[in-house]
């Protein structure tokens, strides 16, 4: 691990000042950036503790959503009263995630910084245009079973590892920022980026910002929701595919549609315009089966991966049927029925 210094913020404006301030990392739960750094993949000159900030609360906002700090472990998110009642699926999500252990230290803002996940990302003795761009992607013809089906392009292929995030971007969270050029909110879906030009910048925040929140709207569609992980194994396993499924549905027909996609693409993959399909429709398997070759009409494998796009087909129906049925996957018994 590189030699690096410690600071503890005094408070949001301090934070801001010293994450401008060269090459800097905030830290809170460190469940990946330790990781990381641990790896040299990461390495920081500086890390800032935010733990100390205020920013460890749940609160109603005036419009009827949800304001949750950026501090609020995974742990306490899932099981609020308010998140489990009024937005299941986001408690469902977190539930997918990671273990009880990591739960319990991994905060909300921590959870959307995380890197993408890549073998070859974490080997530093193979080329990687995220650790060093212009050096190549050596996962481009080598080991893909994990990588991206969506969104990717020759400089990366990498997958995005949150469940939260998914979950987040179904229901269109907005993320809360402060820099020192001050405050500004992102809408979910603006956050994350696809890899582009710059595959090594995973998110759109300025240098030196601190994500002080995540808010989520009125709308959480408690009654038609399913959040569904396929995995290699039932416990502690990134997802291969994930579906975030929300649905609105009177008198049979869907009047509002939201779906997300994790494990697929380099961010939480969603397109509202294929959503648009679903409204008016019957909530039955041949609409969703429509409506998943749609989503997954530009996918494209690797190779090891070519199973995922089929894999992808039958998950986003089975959480939509599951999602209008109402009976969402449990997180307790991970059986899919």
């Amino acid at each position: 691990m590189n030699p690096f210094s410690y600071t503890r913020a005094r408070d949001v404006a301090h934070a801001a000042r010293e994450g401008a301030a060269g090459d800097v990392k905030f830290i809170a739960g460190g469940t990946n950036l330790l990781d990381l750094m641990k790896e040299n993949v990461e390495r920081p000159q500086r890390l800032i503790d935010i733990n100390g900030l205020p920013l460890h609360h749940i609160e109603d906002t005036a419009e009827g959503g949800l304001r949750i700090g950026a501090l609020v472990r995974n742990a306490d998110l899932a099981a609020d009263a308010r998140v489990r009642e009024r937005y299941p699926l986001l408690s469902s999500a977190l539930l997918a995630g990671a273990s009880p252990q990591l739960r319990n230290m991994a905060t909300t803002g921590g959870n959307l910084m995380q890197r993408t996940r890549c073998y070859y990302f974490y080997d530093v003795a193979t080329p990687c245009n995220k650790r060093q761009p212009g050096s190549g992607c050596s996962a481009i013809g080598g080991v893909t079973r994990i990588h991206a089906i969506l969104g990717a392009n020759e400089r990366c292929i990498a997958t995005h590892p949150s469940d939260m995030c998914v979950a987040m971007a179904a229901l269109e969270a907005k993320v809360n920022v402060v820099g020192p050029d001050g405050a500004r909110s992102v809408a979910f879906a603006d956050f994350h980026r696809l890899p582009g030009e710059t595959p090594n910048l995973d998110n759109n925040l300025a240098h030196g910002e601190l994500i002080t929140s995540v808010e989520l709207p009125p709308e959480g569609f408690s009654q038609h929701y399913s959040y569904l992980k396929i995995r290699d194994r039932l416990a502690y396993a990134f997802a291969l595919v994930s579906v975030a499924a929300a649905l609105r549905i009177e008198d049979g027909r869907i009047t509002a549609a939201r779906v997300a996609l994790g494990g697929v693409a380099h961010k939480p993959w969603r397109r509202p315009d294929a959503e648009q399909s679903l409204i008016g429709a019957q909530a039955n398997a041949k609409t969703f089966t429509d409506f998943a070759n749609s989503l997954l009409n530009e996918a494209k494998g690797q190779g090891d991966n070519n199973f995922k796009i089929a894999l992808a087909q039958r998950s986003i129906v089975r959480a939509l049927v599951q999602a209008a049925d109402g009976t969402p996957q449990s997180q307790t018994d991970k059986r899919i029925v």
